[in-house]
This record gives structure tokens, sequence and C-alpha cells, in this order.
């Protein structure tokens, strides 16, 4: 299936701003900016990863909650602090393990190495 918006696409566009910071701000600016400017790279790269990612991790993610019989965090932290899985706790921290994988890999990969 082709995509909606020819290229370039939303990652392309964020990946080429974020190479520019990156190759030829960075180069002629102060250190006060710099900081900025690799605050500003960093969120680009979050956002890239996210809209990369994004659709293939909420799937899983409504998967997830549905095996819960849930339809929201909200409503799944709510059922654990109810106690209603106090007796399989380890198993729920087990079953959430990827979606804080998932969260990492789109915030900072670098922390799941």
């Amino acid at each position: 299936m082709t995509a909606p918006h020819d290229r370039p696409s939303a990652v392309e566009l964020l990946e080429a701003v974020r190479e520019w910071m990156e190759k030829d701000l960075m180069s002629g600016i102060e250190p006060r900016l710099q900081f900025h400017t690799r605050v500003a790279m960093n969120v680009l790269d979050i956002v890239s990863r996210e809209i990369a990612m994004g659709a293939d991790q909420l799937q899983s993610h409504a998967e997830l909650l549905a095996s819960f019989g849930v339809e929201s965090d909200a409503e799944l932290s709510q059922q654990i602090r109810s106690g209603d899985h106090d007796n399989g706790l380890l198993e729920v921290l087990e079953r959430l393990r990827p979606v804080i994988e998932d969260k990492v890999r789109v915030a900072n990969p670098k922390y799941l190495r």
C-alpha cells in the first residue's frame, strides 16, 4: 500500500531538519544555544521514532489492554490499585515490560542496550 502523502515523509522531513541543525547550525552558534539546539535535536529524534513506531506500538498496546479486559491505562491502573491483580502481580509486571520497553525505545533507545 502506498502512503497518502508524497515524499518526503514526515520522518524524512524531521531527519532533514535535524541533520541541518547538527551539520550547519551547531558550528555557528554560541555554547548556550548549542545546548538548546541539542535539546531540540533530541525532541526531533523522539518525534521521528514515535511516528515511525507509533502505529505498531498502538496496536500492541491496545491488544495488551484488551487482554486485561480494559480499554485504557487508567482502567488498568484502577484494577491494579483496587487489588484485582494482587495474586498475579509478577505476571502483570512481566506483561507490562514490553510497554515500558516501547516507551524507552521512543524516548531514548540507548537505554535498552
